[in-house]
């Protein structure tokens, strides 16, 4: 494995010695588990992302994540697949644009199982991958994590922005390192429709789940 620069001076809030990571995928996951693992921080990874459709694509990126948790010795837990309760949070918000009231509930429900098991489990702090991405409101998801913590006194929500330093590049980096697969849509059903129908739009096919993989000539 590639050595990248570690994050300046990365210690966890109030000093943590231990952080429990929501993971959504592996390629967003990867600079930030490199980093903390590095820094000396016990880290735990957690997945539960009960948004993610079909079934197929869920178990891909998930084994894609625990494949690079093994590679470093990291415990990984795996949460329910609820599905079912997801589908009954997002009724009436089928319709929501990316970045809008779907994507609050959606980080909201993910949250609050994050942080019950942070609770549960003597974290004291847990962060997430989701802010990563270039594509979502690192703002929104800050604001959903401060108020899942708010839940159980004494956790915290740690607010650090991954994509500085060069998060954002080194995530390419990663994922063309270890050959990630490649995702092309964010998760969900309603995601899927609309990238389909803006492929559609612009002349390009429609998505054909777990056949794009990063590889080490890939360009980002």
């Amino acid at each position: 494995m590639n050595e990248f620069p570690l994050k300046t001076k990365l210690t966890a809030p109030n000093g943590a010695k231990k952080v429990l990571l929501h993971s959504c995928c592996a390629p967003c996951s990867a600079d930030i588990i490199e980093n903390i693992h590095r820094a000396g921080i016990e880290l735990t990874i957690f997945f539960y992302n009960p948004n993610i459709h079909p079934r197929e694509e869920y178990e891909i990126r998930k084994q894609e994540n625990i494949r690079f948790a093994q590679k470093l010795n990291i415990p990984f837990i795996d949460a329910d697949y609820d599905r079912d309760n997801w589908f009954k949070r997002a009724k009436g918000l089928e319709m929501e644009p990316e970045r809008g009231k779907r994507c609050t509930m959606c980080f909201d429900m993910r949250f609050e199982r994050t942080a019950l098991y942070a609770k549960e489990h003597n974290f004291d702090v847990f962060t997430s991958s989701l802010s990563l991405s270039r594509w979502k409101d690192m703002n929104q998801i800050n604001e959903c994590g401060i108020r899942a913590a708010t839940h159980y006194p004494g956790l915290i929500y740690w607010t650090y922005n991954w994509r500085k330093d060069g998060g954002s590049a080194r995530m390419y980096e990663i994922s063309k390192q270890e050959e990630f697969y490649k995702q092309e849509y964010c998760g969900c059903v309603y995601s899927l429709r609309d990238t389909n129908l803006w492929r559609m739009k612009n002349g390009r096919p429609k998505i054909v789940k777990g056949t794009q993989f990063y590889t080490k000539a890939t360009s980002s």
